[in-house]
């Protein structure tokens, strides 16, 4: 995931479930008035925003190098993902593997307000939960971590859709849903040439820098009397 908190802007990461207001997912409704002699009424659980989620590069991309202070060769496996494959990425998905390491570091940037403390879950298709946590946090997103054993990561690799729960400012649960197609065959495959993944990132800047022009263009259009500020030079 090298670089990849220059890549996001703020309003790149779904802020319309991760800032959503309680209306916006399920409220726990008052408990209605009882007489004192019956057992008050339970509350209903809060329900789950599931969201599924599209790729927002054409495939897995693995990148090699050498860590200089460790000396050991390290190789990520990685994505970006958005609510559509036309939308700015809402999170990216990583996979370490540290040559000697038995263990793999799955890392994940996800989206600002969320609540930090419980940590996040995943699990891969419908298989036992894994927990994780936040590492650090930036303006533009935040970082968490868990690990992955030999086994977990050919689970992974075979797997259709990875799992990841978190819960927003409501204090419900949002599962964010990665479709896993193609990971295991990255992963085990050759790393990306350098220069290769130097111009992949150029065009998916230039894309993203149209489309955001594009939107700007179709509100200034909608503004009516108002004008736009001219935007800011280049």
């Amino acid at each position: 995931m090298q670089n990849i908190s220059r890549r996001y802007g703020a309003a790149a990461l779904g802020l319309c479930f991760a800032f959503a207001s309680a209306e916006s997912f399920a409220q726990t409704p008052r408990p209605t008035q009882k007489p004192p002699a019956q057992a008050p009424a339970a509350q209903p659980a809060a329900a789950t925003n599931r969201v599924e989620l599209k790729p927002s590069q054409p495939e897995w991309t693995k990148v090699c190098g050498k860590d200089p202070q460790a000396g050991k060769e390290i190789c990520y496996t990685t994505r970006d993902f958005g609510q559509a494959a036309d939308q700015q990425p809402v999170l990216a998905v990583a996979v370490y593997d540290v040559k000697g390491d038995a263990q793999r570091v799955v890392r994940l940037l996800l989206p600002v307000g969320l609540l930090l403390r419980p940590g996040f879950r995943f699990s891969i298709d419908k298989g036992a939960a894994l927990e994780g946590t936040y590492e650090i946090c930036f303006p533009n997103g935040c970082f968490a971590e868990s690990r992955l054993d030999a086994k977990q990561l050919e689970v992974m690799k075979r797997g259709s859709v990875l799992n990841i729960n978190v819960k927003n400012q409501a204090n419900a649960e949002v599962v964010f849903a990665v479709p896993l197609e193609g990971f295991g065959k990255a992963f085990d495959g050759p790393a990306v040439d350098p220069k290769v993944l130097e111009d992949q990132q150029k065009a998916l800047q230039t894309e993203l820098q149209k489309r955001a022009e594009d939107e700007r263009r179709r509100l200034e259009g909608g503004a009516g009397a108002t004008p736009a500020p001219p935007a800011a030079p280049r």
